[in-house]
């Protein structure tokens, strides 16, 4: 299931790629580009100090997915992301950068849209022995009453009137041409700059590159496209309760998000440059910090104020400004956003999986779209088929199914719960106190189908 009214770069027509940072990134009526990042939270505190102080000035779950956009723009333009050359090979999923300009007509000569016979003047005609073949050279000029057999795509001959079908036609025992219906002058030739002139705007700066973009550039004469590069990414795995392999045992568990996080971030546009395991170590995850150069660091766990929970004293020693600090939001209270550097930022995941795919959307995925200027997805509702039920006074996110006109929630929504969301076509967002069954719920597409998969409701 895709994203619904993706927007194109067709409105970005002339705009720099700063400008385009700003476009198509804007966030569907909510503050402008321009607008400030509202003034940090305060300095994290001793994890003594409480979590009901975080609880407190956490912030609402809309504006922390704004505050994430507004900083990940102002980071881009101190960043100074200069637009790279992509081999058409590896920028599917990039935004153009510079406007694709036709290098050629299209098609560059009259081309034959049909398998048949190039015809000149009224039939019948006489047929030549030897045919034409696409990419050949230009072949021989026709004379009126002349016929030659031609293959679809190939040159047509100068002075053609039109191309009759193989079906249309039938060639009697003295070897002469008859169409079988009536043909119209220029029927089945693609004439030379058809689609495009040389010089002509194809697509502009702002597009998101998809495979029929990479069609399109290939056909108009480009090798690369000019386009902005991923952000870097950096996962930063915390946990001395972490297996990489085997079962449970004694107290350890499997790591989820490993596995999980590189293929998320991905999928969101990001490279990911390198994923770490630092355990529950303050003096290996202040060296991560401070030696990264990823433009967005993503940490697992230690965002709550238990005894190894290392991230907020980590980020007050290491002078970060914590922008978001919690944010009103189930599964997931506990993730946060932080400005580490100038051109850098830490999304600090919680350890539970299904929490922490609530921090990627919530504060990942504006931040890596709007530093790949990538286009923001129309918001799009939907009723739902069951109640789904909400906290007091948190946003909920649950996984959905698409059925039809439908999304149906899904069981298995605790934190720790992978079961849901692995089945899932969208997440569901549900406001403060719940949706009855058949209310629309605002929804968010997952960067994947899955279309097929067989789900248990029950």
């Amino acid at each position: 299931m895709t994203a619904r009214g993706i927007r194109t770069g067709e409105d970005a027509e002339d705009l720099d790629v700063e400008e385009v940072l700003a476009l198509v990134n804007e966030d569907h009526g909510h503050r402008t580009p321009g607008d400030k990042v509202p003034p940090p939270a305060p300095p994290a505190q001793d994890p003594g100090s409480g979590r009901a102080d975080r609880q407190h000035r956490a912030t609402a779950w809309p504006e922390a997915r704004d505050i994430a956009a507004r900083a990940a723009r102002t980071a881009g333009r101190a960043a100074g992301r200069a637009p790279v050359s992509v081999p058409l090979d590896a920028a599917l999923g990039l935004t153009l950068a510079a406007p694709l300009t036709a290098l050629t007509d299209l098609p560059s000569f009259d081309t034959s849209a049909m398998d048949g016979w190039a015809v000149a003047g009224p039939g019948p005609w006489g047929v030549r022995e030897e045919g034409v073949l696409a990419g050949h050279a230009e072949p021989e000029s026709l004379t009126d009453g002349e016929a030659v057999r031609i293959a679809t795509g190939a040159r047509v001959p100068l002075d053609t009137t039109a191309v009759l079908r193989s079906e249309h036609g039938h060639i009697d025992a003295k070897g002469h041409l008859h169409a079988t219906r009536e043909i119209q002058h220029g029927q089945d030739i693609r004439p030379r700059g058809q689609e495009c002139r040389n010089g002509d705007q194809l697509l502009a700066v702002g597009t998101l590159v998809t495979p029929a973009v990479l069609g399109l550039a290939a056909a108009a004469g480009y090798d690369t496209l000019t386009a902005l590069p991923r952000p870097r990414v950096e996962v930063l795995i915390l946990g001395d309760e972490l297996l990489t392999e085997g079962l449970p045992h004694d107290g350890l568990i499997r790591d989820a998000l490993g596995p999980m996080l590189p293929s998320w971030l991905r999928a969101l546009g990001a490279e990911v440059t390198a994923v770490r395991r630092l355990g529950d170590d303050a003096k290996a995850l202040r060296k991560a910090l401070t030696k990264s150069e990823a433009d967005l660091v993503v940490t697992t766990g230690g965002t709550a104020a238990g005894p190894v929970d290392h991230v907020h004293p980590t980020l007050e020693r290491i002078g970060a400004e914590l922008l978001v600090d919690g944010v009103k939001v189930r599964p997931g209270h506990p993730m946060l956003l932080a400005r580490t550097k100038d051109n850098q930022h830490l999304v600090g995941l919680p350890g539970n999986p299904l929490a922490a795919v609530s921090g990627l959307l919530t504060l990942a995925e504006p931040m890596l779209r709007t530093l790949a200027a990538r286009p923001a997805p129309e918001p799009y509702t939907l009723p739902l088929k069951e109640a789904a039920h909400g906290h007091p006074y948190d946003t909920r996110l649950i996984p959905v199914v698409l059925r039809g006109d439908h999304a149906v929630p899904l069981h298995y929504q605790g934190p720790a719960m992978l079961r849901g969301m692995a089945a899932a076509d969208a997440v569901a967002v549900v406001p403060p106190g719940g949706l009855r069954a058949g209310q629309e719920a605002e929804l968010l597409d997952l960067p994947w189908a899955s279309a097929g998969i067989e789900v248990c409701f029950t």
